[in-house]
């Protein structure tokens, strides 16, 4: 807001509002207001140039120069108007732009001129009403304060919220990622063992036809094993199947991989050890972690087995310097 808008905010007519700024070298709306305090009952001409004595008059009562009888030389003196009276509520003016300023403030709309004359503020009222209007800046100094304190708050809570929202995507990103790979090679088993399959069956065939032709038998090959689909492939459920060993991928330290199998029935303890002899006898005590989902295993989760841990039938482990 602009220290001439705060100035008319605060009950003062705009051309006195610049003048007062103009005096003041702009030196703030304090030193505007001390100088329209001391200059209160000074008459400051508009910045249009024009006098008030040529503006137009409001609604004045009383008689009009035509309803006025011709003076003559015996008459007394009419007598002068020393300021304008609102009739609404008796407030005196020394300028029109004042009565202006009050009837746009007011919507009062009924003006006379008064013989009374409009008499200047005293120290005590000046210091009263620069109080006033310094209690009221005050004011609207902590309002705006609130303000900008309450819109800090909310851009906060956004930033707040935006993280959070953007952490969520990208952790249902990851485990969507987890869960193809996962997929991929439950696929790539299935497609093994049904080649494994295959080709353990021909054999079998195969020997079965050359014990027949030795013995003088006519053989009848067997039919064909079915080919075995991937979950993704048949439309039937998922048939649930118990895994009997655990292939376990272990991040070291270092960086580097290590792939090893393990029984679905050892205990975790056999892996940590797996990896103890890996780093050798003189190395730091270490932990174990997975990564989807999240979780550090303990004491206790050492003397569990590889299947009931969830590690059956692949995992991946994360050696992790020791707390």
């Amino acid at each position: 807001m602009s220290d001439i808008q705060t100035l008319v905010d605060m009950g003062f007519p705009k051309e006195k509002a610049e003048r007062a700024l103009q005096v003041t070298n702009n030196k703030g709306v304090e030193a505007a207001m001390e100088w329209l305090l001391a200059h209160a009952d000074e008459d400051i001409p508009s910045s249009s140039g024009s006098s008030s004595s040529t503006q137009q008059q409001p609604e004045v009562e009383g008689p009009t120069s035509e309803d006025a009888t011709p003076s003559t030389a015996t008459d007394e003196a009419a007598p002068v108007a020393k300021s304008l009276k609102c009739d609404e509520c008796g407030k005196l003016f020394k300028s029109q732009d004042e009565v202006e300023f009050h009837a746009a403030k007011t919507q009062h709309s009924s003006f006379s001129e008064s013989t009374e004359e409009k008499k200047p503020l005293s120290e005590d009222e000046k210091k009263a009403q620069l109080a006033l209007l310094e209690e009221k800046m005050k004011r609207k100094r902590q309002e705006r304060e609130e303000n900008e304190k309450k819109e800090a708050q909310e851009r906060e809570r956004l930033r707040i919220k935006s993280g959070k929202d953007m952490l969520e995507a990208k952790r249902k990103l990851e485990e969507q990622e987890m869960k193809k790979v996962m997929d991929q090679r439950r696929r790539e088993k299935l497609e093994e063992k049904a080649a494994r399959d295959r080709v353990r069956a021909q054999i079998e065939a195969d020997k079965a036809a050359r014990k027949a032709k030795q013995a003088g038998e006519s053989f009848v090959a067997p039919a064909p094993a079915p080919v075995v689909t991937s979950p993704t492939d048949s439309p039937k459920p998922a048939v649930s199947k118990t895994y009997t060993n655990a292939r376990i991928q272990i991040r070291m330290l270092d960086g580097s991989t290590l792939v090893e199998t393990f029984d679905a029935k050892e205990q975790l303890a056999a892996v940590r050890l797996f990896v103890q002899l890996k780093l050798g006898n003189a190395s730091a005590p270490f932990g174990l972690m997975t990564n989807f989902p999240r979780k550090v295993f303990s004491g206790d989760d050492f003397d569990n087995s590889l299947d009931k841990l969830g590690l059956v039938p692949s995992a991946v482990l994360i050696v992790t310097k020791a707390q």
